[in-house]
């Protein structure tokens, strides 16, 4: 079973406690159809779990299949260094239908972010290298496609339904 390569670590985006039982990494893609699907399933199991998950994004835009999957990536990553990062990543999946390059400035006036210093940082090649570094440690870690989990370190092959998901994440709940 494909292992998370690198561990989740400081650099990560992460929603939870740092104690949490289980980790859920999410490798995905902003434009990805089925990461728009799971996006709901995943908050609903964030809200059922509660503080004994957390929760873990990493990028990995399937750039010849989505134009867009790298420039949200990259905006996702600007939005972070106004500490909204969670906030793009959520209005960017919640509005995945509308999203192009112009939407993407559109949600940064949305979400209240410095809109020149967001404009800055989508230059700035240190995003890029950011998502790169996601992308490669995606395929280190065996991701095959979007969306693809791991759960506790361990590469999640079970369906992308709410069901399979709860079920495997409560499997890993218990003592061995």
């Amino acid at each position: 079973m494909p292992k998370l390569t690198p561990p989740v670590n400081k650099d990560d985006h992460i929603q939870g406690s740092p104690n949490a039982r289980i980790t859920l990494v999410e490798y995905g893609d902003f434009q990805c159809p089925n990461c728009g699907m799971a996006y709901p399933i995943i908050k609903n199991i964030q809200a059922e779990f509660g503080k004994i998950l957390r929760f873990v994004f990493r990028h990995f835009p399937l750039t010849n299949a989505h134009p867009m999957a790298l420039p949200a990536a990259i905006a996702s990553e600007a939005a972070a260094r106004q500490r909204r990062f969670w906030d793009m990543h959520d209005m960017i999946f919640e509005q995945q239908p509308a999203l192009n390059s112009y939407a993407l400035i559109s949600f940064a006036m949305e979400l209240g972010l410095n809109i020149t210093q967001f404009k800055m940082d989508l230059q700035d090649k240190l995003l890029d290298e950011i998502v790169e570094s996601h992308f490669e440690s995606g395929v280190r870690s065996g991701v095959n496609g979007t969306p693809s989990f791991y759960i506790n370190g361990y590469k999640y092959n079970g369906g992308n339904d709410h069901d399979s998901l709860y079920m495997a994440i409560e499997e890993n709940m218990q003592p061995a």
